[in-house]
């Protein structure tokens, strides 16, 4: 029975796995793209998402995050939920409300305290000092303070054809408070359409939410063109109307699947991803965007690649 799943960076490999997994034994497409996104948030070294995430220049983890049922098109979201575990399960409950359903702030996180979702203080050791030191960089050097936005998305496919999204982020590191990017926005971070397929973006949020375009990637798809052809045609001539209309354009990048666990990606960064389905087992894959500007070049990731990034995300905050 065909299956699939695909997520934003290397991050979500082990997630992918996790999902994978559970897809599979025919568990159903809610189930794992929440517990794959549950289990980027809980690992501490990644510095954008859940535990161990950024924090904002005052030193607060505020995080969005979003689910989707392509069955029924239901969606919950939160912006700038403080102190919960998984900011993606809180998003998920809301999904179930026809109202309410998207939460901000105090209200979000009371919501999740209200409804016994595990709470904790989201701000490591090893976030707090990088925070601090981002403070003292500050204090002497002109730079620019932000410097992080790499949101985890996915998409599920199981095997009863229904398909989910989801998202989450702790967004800019050193946004100011209250800033909330295209993650939890519907549309912009993440669709899903169980007849069509579904999109997942991360990148600079302000940007990125300067055009629908998770759910031009859909509307393609449901056109009748393949996942990376929709990726393709609906990514790269927006980055090139941002740049002319706007001036400049941040890091866009983009990952899709369609209701048969065909797959596709766009960016105009370097680019990790992972994915996996009922022809392949979940793998990690790089992708750059093609010389000719309108195209993704793909390919696999290297055992060398790999070590550095795990040496990278563990070093020692100096």
């Amino acid at each position: 029975m065909t299956w699939g799943t695909i997520a934003t960076w290397r991050m979500a490999h082990d997630g992918v796995v996790k999902a994978s997994d559970l897809l599979t034994a025919g568990g159903q497409a809610g189930d794992a793209v929440e517990a794959l996104i549950n289990v980027v948030e809980a690992y501490p070294y990644y510095k954008s998402v859940g535990y161990g995430g950024l924090p904002n220049e005052e030193g607060v983890v505020e995080m969005d995050a979003a689910f989707m049922d392509g069955d029924t098109l239901a969606q919950g979201a939160v912006g700038g939920i403080h102190n919960v575990m998984h900011a993606v399960s809180v998003a998920r409950a809301l999904s179930h409300q026809h109202y309410n359903s998207f939460r901000v702030g105090d209200g979000a996180t009371k919501f999740a305290q209200l409804n016994g979702f595990e709470m904790t203080n989201m701000l490591t050791d090893r976030a707090k000092a990088r925070w601090q030191k981002r403070l003292a960089e500050l204090a002497t050097e002109n730079m620019t303070p932000y410097d992080g936005h790499d949101t985890v998305g996915a998409i599920t496919l199981d095997t009863t054809g229904s398909m989910a999204a989801a998202t989450s982020t702790s967004g800019l590191f050193m946004k100011k408070a209250g800033r909330v990017g295209d993650s939890p926005l519907s549309g912009s971070g993440y669709y899903v359409d169980s007849e069509i397929g579904g999109a997942a973006a991360t990148g600079l949020g302000e940007d990125i939410m300067k055009g629908c375009i998770s759910y031009e990637i859909v509307r393609r798809m449901g056109e009748g063109e393949t996942p990376q052809e929709a990726c393709d045609h609906a990514v790269y001539p927006f980055v090139a109307k941002l740049k002319k209309r706007y001036g400049k354009a941040g890091e866009f990048s983009l990952v899709a699947m369609n209701n048969r666990g065909e797959w596709g990606v766009a960016t105009n960064v370097e680019f990790t991803f992972s994915v996996g389905n009922d022809q392949a087992a979940p793998r990690i894959l790089i992708a750059h965007p093609g010389v000719d500007g309108h195209s993704t070049l793909i390919e696999p990731i290297t055992q060398d690649w790999l070590d550095a990034y795990e040496k990278r995300i563990k070093a020692p905050i100096e």
